[in-house]
């Protein structure tokens, strides 16, 4: 099920009468942040399920193009930022045998022209999984997970960059992988995920 309008310019959340609470958990220096669906359950969380689990990497493509739609603000969509996926760790690309973030990230450039940027970013250790983890738990299972090689620092210096992800739920991954990026030289982020898990109170 797709994200319902009206949507808030920013953070591409569903807004109530009253306000945008998502936007308040983002830090100044993201731009803005979009999701194609909802996925709390349904048709939504049984494709991003059927990628990481089951290994059908062919629906990354699917995924990737309906991403690849996603309308963001004219600057945004005039810069056309490269693409930098959510890297897993060493041992879990090993394991899984791909990152299905790298997938969907390889489709969404195709399909928007974009530069992809595999090697800027580095998940330093394997942390938990944030599936069973309350929102404070999230944050600090992730903090300090990622890392730019000191080699790429010149590469990213000044740029706009891309976020690339399955899903989000409370954003923790994403904002540490921000922080790492920002902290690096990045001038400024976005966020775009396949999926994003409504919160109580939300517009579904």
């Amino acid at each position: 099920m797709q994200l319902p309008n009206p949507r808030c310019q920013r953070c591409g959340h569903p807004v109530t009468a009253y306000a945008c609470r998502w936007c308040e958990n983002l830090p100044a220096y993201v731009r803005a942040a979009r999701s194609y669906c909802w996925i709390g359950s349904g048709t939504g969380k049984q494709i991003v399920h059927s990628l990481k689990y089951d290994g059908w990497t062919r629906v990354a493509v699917a995924m990737g193009n309906r991403m690849a739609r996603l309308a963001f603000p004219a600057d945004v969509e005039e810069e056309n930022p490269p693409l930098v996926p959510i890297p897993l760790s060493a041992s879990r690309r090993r394991e899984r045998g791909f990152n299905q973030s790298e997938c969907v990230a390889e489709s969404v450039a195709g399909a928007r022209g974009a530069d992809l940027l595999t090697d800027v970013l580095r998940r330093e250790s394997s942390t938990r999984s944030q599936t069973q983890l309350t929102p404070g738990e999230r944050l600090g299972n992730v903090a300090g997970a990622f890392s730019v090689p000191t080699e790429s620092r010149h590469r990213i210096k000044g740029m706009h960059l891309m976020l690339v992800d399955d899903v989000v739920t409370t954003g923790a991954t994403l904002r540490a992988a921000a922080d790492a990026l920002f902290a690096a030289g990045a001038r400024t982020i976005s966020y775009m995920t396949f999926g994003r898990a409504p919160a109580s109170g939300d517009r579904l």
